[in-house]
């Protein structure tokens, strides 16, 4: 069994590259296989097909790929943390805070590149974050306190955010609605490698606290009985989230649904251990955001649609779908 999961692994992680080289080819202008090739391999900085191959679409396909597993590790470790199947990286007021910082870092400070906001909106989900922890409790023996933390302090932020949105200049509202739908034009390697070294750090915090996330899984009174510190388990877990959701969400928007629904594909085929689960959610989740992206270009064409609102699009259905599974489990 072990064994297949670990060739359907390396088969997922082949579709993804797959889905890759769709990402380089598909736009409003198609790349021949043949020039993306030689743009990869022989790079000329004068062939405008080379320039919109190597600084336009290739970063934002590795960023599609990035913010995908970064929400898919970050759900796994949310509906653990807070033994909720539905729980989304969202509940700890990660894209509420990254949301208000953004605004506000448009409206007041008149920031205009992608790379700066995004720090506002890191800033942002990690301090919210802290707010949900010590209002809802830290020493993680009642998750549901953290979940209503999580959802009160995220109506006031977005109530906030409406605020400054209707009181800010026409342009600083435009700006920031391309960013809030959840959108990968236009991030480039300024905006590609800081995401992909912050979420790089919390994908290897995440895989090595998979032993202490299986006890957490048992209950905190069994976590207990096995040696977890609950106050431990709940700072690490959060901090991860943040790490991971912080940075996806500031980098391409708040893309929804993708950190609740990955995981449970992913638990169908890897099991519940976390050292297996983990790495088959960050690939479906990198290869949900990325076929979104892909099919939001071929269905806007010559335009496109936001990877977000596709996403959200997949992702309703699925949602009800859990629903529905999750109450018949409960009845």
């Amino acid at each position: 069994m072990r064994a297949l999961r670990q060739a359907g692994l390396v088969s997922g992680l082949i579709l993804l590259l797959v889905l890759g080289c769709f990402s380089l080819y598909f736009g409003a202008r198609p790349i021949p296989p043949a020039v993306i090739w030689q743009a990869l391999t022989q790079f000329d900085p004068h062939n405008s097909e080379h320039l919109l191959v190597c600084y336009l679409r290739l970063p934002r396909t590795l960023l599609a790929m990035v913010v995908g597993a970064a929400l898919g590790a970050a759900g796994v470790i949310m509906q653990t943390l807070t033994r909720n199947p539905l729980a989304d990286p969202g509940l700890l007021g990660v894209n509420a805070g990254a949301t208000l910082a953004i605004v506000l870092s448009i409206a007041l400070f008149d920031v205009t590149n992608v790379f700066s906001s995004m720090w506002f909106g890191v800033a942002g989900a990690a301090i919210v974050s802290v707010a949900v922890l010590l209002v809802g409790g830290i020493d993680g023996n009642n998750p549901v306190r953290i979940v209503l933390a999580g959802a009160a302090l995220t109506i006031v932020l977005l109530s906030l955010t409406q605020l400054v949105i209707i009181n800010s200049e026409p342009e600083a509202f435009d700006r920031f609605r391309h960013w809030v739908i959840g959108s990968l034009q236009g991030r480039g390697f300024d905006v590609l490698l800081p995401v992909a070294m912050l979420v790089g750090v919390g994908l290897l915090l995440a895989l090595a606290s998979s032993k202490m996330l299986d006890i957490a899984a048992l209950g905190s009174d069994a976590g207990q009985a096995l040696g977890v510190n609950p106050c431990r388990l709940v700072a690490m877990s959060a901090l991860i989230i943040v790490i991971l959701a912080g940075a996806a969400t500031a980098a391409a928007g708040p893309i929804v649904f993708v950190g609740l629904t990955a995981p449970h594909f992913a638990r169908a085929i890897a099991g519940l251990q976390h050292r297996a689960l983990l790495p088959w959610a960050m690939l479906l989740s990198a290869m949900l955001v990325l076929l979104a992206d892909i099919l939001g270009r071929i269905v806007g064409y010559p335009g496109e649609v936001s990877v977000g609102v596709m996403v959200a699009l997949t992702g309703g259905p699925c949602f009800v779908l859990l629903v529905k599974r999750w109450q018949g489990e409960r009845v």
